[in-house]
C-alpha cells in the first residue's frame, strides 16, 4: 500500500491538540486591525475550534500528522 501524500496547504492551517481537537487562527487578522477596539483585536489573538463539518476532511488530508 503506497503512502498518502500530505496536503501541506491544510496541515500549516490548523494544529491537531493533545485531545484530538483541531485549532486554527480566527480570520481578519492580516490588515486594517488599527480600527478594531481593544476588546475585538485581543479577542481576534486566540485560536478557535475547526468547524465539526471539515475535521473528516481535515483528518484526511492530513494523514500522519
Amino acid at each position: 500500500m503506497p503512502k498518502i501524500k500530505t496536503h501541506k496547504a491544510t496541515v500549516k492551517r490548523f494544529r491537531l491538540t493533545a485531545s484530538s481537537k483541531l485549532k486554527k487562527r480566527k480570520a481578519g487578522q492580516g490588515h486594517f486591525n488599527s480600527r478594531e477596539s481593544g476588546n475585538t483585536k485581543r479577542a481576534k489573538r486566540l485560536d478557535i475550534n475547526a468547524d465539526a463539518t471539515l475535521v473528516k476532511t481535515i483528518k484526511t488530508l492530513t494523514p500522519y500528522q
